[in-house]
């Protein structure tokens, strides 16, 4: 962890110069990623007025990552080119990092903080319960993460998978179509100060206002998204610590930090934890489909060859395969439509661990990448109990095609 914290001080200092000194992009590369996954977020924001309620949280989820396509993006275009710095194998670092740093600590947080803000108060649930429509994320999670073990099963990353999970998506965004409407879950008065004035511009203002914070997000992206992915790779030789690391960890934690506001804020307040829950959960959805569909796409069309697979390395495949059983753990303990303290603090206690452990599992005698493999076994011995304790009746699964047109009691 020191040589984490050492790493973006450098960066964030200047107290020393790498030999290429690409790593200085890094100071002004990551704060405009972040300043444009808060502008897109923004916009998101105020776009979630515009459009129906059944796609306002899937287009807030969509846009709130969009700075985690435009990195991925980056990396399997220069993955395809051999471009210096870039191979196959960084390829399933991002998505693999992103997506597991949402289950494993987005949404426990999000409890976290919940419970926190209401530790005074005896009256109210200790878990999360969720409504009858959360129910349409947490059936849309589980053909991606089925396919998911199918990927590792394959070894590669090809246009057919691009095809199938695409297609997973257009499954997830027909239901919630289908969804009924429900009541606002936010006034405009709660928005950031941006999506405030951009909403109160009248009919054409908002189209001109929120298209424009689109546009600007999109040209700081693209301007900074190389730079950024290149100064991290810089930073992680400067200090020892594999660029794999870093592209899997501090780029997803940058782009997505707008959106952990986001859920965060909805956690504070009285009766909108579940949002935060499902803002992660569509976000999930959203990286393992769209996302992990446009790699090939990009890796094809950069490389000038249609059929162009990414291969898997064994270390590949373990974290493909880590980041599989860490989704179906996460769908299993939603299938009872809450979300408890004590499944907040597991998933939590297994994502640190898988965190830290590149640094201390050496120290302690273990081979490399000892710890995700017990990871990957803890998860699905956990998602086996999980399964076992609804079978005998001790776990209710309340879920989804037995949920009615009722509503569950509104839980903070």
């Amino acid at each position: 962890m020191m040589r984490i914290l050492a790493a973006l001080t450098l960066g964030l200092t200047g107290a020393a110069v790498s030999s290429g000194g690409s790593w200085i992009h890094f100071l002004w590369s990551a704060p405009l990623i972040v300043g444009s996954a808060f502008l897109i977020a923004w916009g998101a924001e105020a776009l979630q007025f515009m459009v129906s309620q059944g796609l306002a949280l899937a287009l807030l989820a969509w846009l709130q990552t969009l700075p985690e396509f435009a990195v991925e993006a980056d990396i399997a275009w220069n993955a395809a080119r051999h471009t210096e710095g870039y191979s196959d194998s960084l390829v399933t670092a991002n998505f693999t990092g992103s997506i597991r740093l949402l289950m494993g600590f987005g949404m426990p947080t999000v409890y976290f903080i919940r419970a926190w803000m209401n530790r005074k108060n005896t009256t109210v649930e200790k878990a999360i319960s969720l409504d009858p429509f959360h129910s349409v994320e947490i059936v849309s999670l589980f053909p991606p993460t089925i396919y998911f073990f199918f990927i590792v099963y394959r070894g590669r990353l090809d246009l057919l998978d691009s095809v199938v999970l695409l297609g997973f998506y257009v499954m997830y965004m027909f239901l919630l179509l289908r969804m009924p409407p429900e009541e606002e879950d936010e006034s405009i008065d709660e928005l950031p100060f941006l999506a405030r004035v951009v909403l109160r511009r009248g009919k054409h203002g908002r189209v001109i206002g929120v298209a424009s914070i689109f546009i600007g997000g999109g040209v700081i992206l693209y301007l900074c998204v190389h730079p950024f992915v290149n100064s991290l790779q810089s930073l992680a030789a400067l200090v020892g610590i594999s660029g794999y690391f870093f592209i899997q960890w501090i780029a997803p934690f940058m782009s997505e930090f707008p959106e952990k506001v986001s859920a965060y804020g909805w956690a504070m307040k009285e009766g909108k934890a579940k949002m935060g829950l499902m803002n992660f959960l569509s976000s999930n959805i959203n990286q393992m489909t769209m996302l992990v569909a446009m790699i090939p796409i990009v890796y094809a069309v950069s490389s000038g060859r249609w059929y162009a697979p990414i291969l898997f390395t064994e270390d590949q495949k373990e974290e493909v395969l880590l980041t599989a059983t860490q989704a179906a753990l996460c769908m299993i303990l939603l299938f009872n439509m809450k979300f408890e303290w004590w499944e907040a603090a597991g998933m939590f206690i297994l994502w640190i661990v898988q965190f830290t452990s590149v640094i201390w599992e050496d120290d302690i005698g273990l081979a490399a990448h000892t710890i995700r493999r017990w990871s990957i076994f803890v998860n699905l011995g956990w998602t086996t109990v999980e399964i076992f304790l609804a079978l005998i009746k001790v776990r209710r699964w309340d879920f989804p095609f037995r949920m009615r047109a009722r509503r569950t009691p509104v839980s903070p």
